[in-house]
């Protein structure tokens, strides 16, 4: 990796040479094609990925074998099955990329040495985590108590750039409604209703 793409990544950090160089040799840079799954339910989770490029979904798959799109992350975001990652338990979520996709690995144990060496890291993903909590506690509320359109317009609203790079059966599990009830809400808001 090079010093512009660690400032990218940690663009809120002020970071000295010798923190990029540490950095630098506990990351990876990775490239993944679109439909390949970096991670399935049932597999250890040892990385947390970062979105240099593309877009990914994290998904489980229900005794039905019906999947529930979790979680989306696009350039800038950070990417885990979060509950295998801090417990080092199995993951019970899959994440595909949904497009090409180039992403910085972050193993578990790298992360550990970057916080202890370099202490302010350990701030940066503090901060990145309660917004990440914030995020899905805003998520589960209106997976509660949101009709299908009002999921739908927050959706839009807060992730318009995610729209235009996922399919349409994607964004209606996401949001928990049929790819017909999608359908039926952007005819209805098209319409002006």
């Amino acid at each position: 990796m090079d010093e512009i793409l660690i400032s990218e990544v940690f663009q809120e950090v002020d970071l000295s040479k010798k923190d990029i160089s540490m950095i630098d040799n506990n990351l990876t840079l990775v490239n993944y094609k679109k439909g390949d799954l970096i991670l399935r339910q049932e597999e250890f989770v040892s990385n947390k990925y970062y979105i240099h490029s593309g877009c990914l979904r994290s998904f489980y798959i229900d005794e039905q074998g019906k999947e529930h799109t979790l979680q989306f992350a696009i350039k800038g975001w950070w990417i885990s099955d979060y509950n295998a990652y801090f417990k080092g338990e199995k993951a019970i979520s899959n994440i595909e990329c949904i497009q090409d996709s180039v992403l910085i690995k972050m193993s578990k144990q790298n992360r550990d040495y970057l916080f202890k060496e370099i202490p302010k890291l350990e701030t940066f993903f503090r901060i990145k985590f309660e917004n990440t909590i914030a995020s899905f506690q805003k998520r589960t509320l209106a997976v509660l108590s949101y009709n299908a359109k009002e999921k739908y317009l927050q959706f839009v609203n807060t992730y318009s750039e995610i729209e235009q790079n996922v399919k349409n059966y994607h964004i209606a599990s996401y949001l928990g409604i049929t790819k017909e009830s999608l359908s039926r809400v952007r005819k209805e808001i098209a319409k002006g209703l």
